[in-house]
């Protein structure tokens, strides 16, 4: 279990009806030809960016293969959508994941699912980069964890300040990347050089 979250069910039912009082409150008509379904999809959409809340993102690294491999292995560019909770809106970037085993490795697609699981969930981005970081490092017991997103903010790009194309970069960094200055430049370097 991932500490401070309740796994559960999505109510379908009770988004649909939260959906038709959006729209009646803006002064729409939710059963005009275009709105009818309206409710019902954005049900499907919330089921979909927020399945996270139902799953253990830990159990992603369930898998371990023994591996006399103790040097940074770094899954780069993983696509993340999330939605921010403060607007329920989207922001979208990449996430970049770094580690040093410690004798134990797992999938590189399990890392990539370990961030997609915390990132459908309301979120924030600084939470999301922690929560992949601490996962990690709490699940494999590596020599280090460093794990940086960037990502751009609906919320910052369609209201409020309205500046598109501005990105958010966090980063948590754990074990040796945050002891070793050389280990962590070594892993960033990497991690922003382009193909």
């Amino acid at each position: 279990r991932v500490k401070g979250v309740i796994f559960m069910s999505i109510d379908i039912k009770k988004i649909e009806e939260a959906v038709k009082n959006i729209l009646e409150a803006i002064g729409e008509d939710p059963n005009r030809e275009g709105l009818k379904d309206t409710p019902k999809r954005v049900a499907k959409f919330y089921e979909e960016a927020f399945s996270g809340l139902s799953v253990d993102p830990q159990k992603n690294l369930d898998v371990e293969f023994s591996e006399n491999h103790e040097e940074m292995v770094i899954v780069k560019d993983i696509p993340i959508y999330s939605m921010c909770e403060h607007h329920l809106l989207p922001f979208f970037g990449y996430a970049h994941i770094a580690y040093i085993p410690r004798g134990k490795v797992t999938g590189l697609s399990k890392l990539a699912r370990v961030a997609e699981d915390f990132a459908r969930r309301p979120q924030l981005q600084e939470r999301l980069t922690s929560q992949i970081a601490d996962t990690i490092k709490n699940t494999l017991n590596p020599h280090g964890v460093l794990v940086v997103i960037e990502a751009e903010h609906m919320c910052m790009t369609i209201r409020g300040i309205k500046k598109p194309g501005s990105r958010t970069v966090t980063s948590a960094v754990r074990g040796i990347f945050r002891k070793n200055a050389a280990t962590r430049a070594e892993a960033f370097s990497l991690i922003m050089s382009k193909k």
